[in-house]
């Protein structure tokens, strides 16, 4: 199956079969997947959460409007925002920069500077922002790895935010659950996945300048 017919293939998957759970080496193909995403000046400001364990979905099932995905999931993946760009993990970045690319800490300093300078002159709210922007990133890239290696997935917005975060124990005062990803395989009886994919035509999306 090449990409494009995994993608055709691919939907929002309502109900999964409760039965069927992804294997482990598949589960960390598609999180090998996320690791690997684009991130802005390479910070990845968030954290992937797994949910795989039948008693902590069943916790959260409250906090979904729609429970039914988390309800028959094989796994749950909540994607958590850093709220801030804190100096320690700054340093902690360039420390690892250094580590993998054998280089000298030192030889960082006019880019950590940079980075120390822009973040300096946003807001609060703008680092939150920039942070979700970037796990939206790393959602596409688990969603196509998924849709690859012939795993259903739903991708969620519609939770109850605090209630997640209580039930993680997520530091809310230093980061944030931004979105959610259901991962298993679709129910036979699962309607959704019989309805032809609707997208706007290509005239209509498409602008060649």
């Amino acid at each position: 199956m090449n990409y494009l017919e995994a993608l055709s293939r691919r939907y929002s998957v309502k109900k999964f079969n409760p039965e069927l759970r992804i294997p482990q080496d598949v589960l960390l193909n598609i999180l090998e997947a996320g690791k690997l995403a684009a991130s802005s000046l390479g910070l990845q400001p968030y954290k992937i959460w797994v949910v795989e364990s039948a008693e902590m979905k069943e916790k959260l099932i409250p906090a979904f409007y729609n429970p039914s995905q988390i309800s028959t999931c094989s796994h749950l993946v909540v994607l958590v925002s850093k709220k801030a760009m804190e100096e320690t993990y700054l340093d902690g970045y360039f420390n690892h920069i250094s580590r993998v690319r054998e280089q000298p800490v030192e030889d960082l300093n006019l880019f950590k500077k940079s980075i120390t300078a822009h973040f300096g002159r946003l807001e609060h709210d703008d680092i939150l922002n920039w942070a979700e922007k970037q796990a939206y990133i790393v959602l596409a890239n688990l969603m196509y790895a998924a849709a690859i290696e012939n795993i259903d997935t739903c991708p969620m917005e519609g939770f109850k935010q605090e209630l997640i975060e209580d039930i993680l124990n997520i530091d809310s005062e230093k980061e944030k659950a931004t979105v959610t990803l259901a991962l298993g395989y679709r129910s036979n009886d699962d309607q959704f996945q019989n309805m032809k994919k609707v997208r706007k035509p290509n005239e209509k999306l498409f602008k060649f300048i």
